[in-house]
């Protein structure tokens, strides 16, 4: 969203923020990629970036991070839609 005129004024929240669970999964996943070079940080902001901007505003940091991450995946044929579906139903 950056460029955007209507956030180019809003103050930068430079406070700590504290990480729960999934924030930390979802960074470990990301780190995971790139260690293992499926994925880059470049990739990763490219999806963010791609997100709806209704999309990115709803969706958390790691959220956006977590969508950008699936979306890359599913592009890269690393996992089907289905095989994702799959998974999301076991977690339930």
């Amino acid at each position: 969203m950056g460029g955007v005129s209507k956030f180019m004024c809003d103050a930068v929240d430079v406070e700590p923020h504290v990480l729960n669970d999934f924030d930390r999964e979802v960074d470990a996943i990301r780190a995971l990629l790139g260690a293992r070079k499926v994925m880059s940080v470049d990739e990763l902001r490219r999806g963010i970036e791609a997100i709806p901007e209704a999309d990115y505003l709803r969706l958390s940091y790691y959220q956006r991070w977590i969508r950008s991450i699936t979306d890359n995946m599913l592009a890269r044929g690393v996992f089907s839609e289905a095989e994702l579906r799959a998974a999301l139903e076991d977690t339930k």
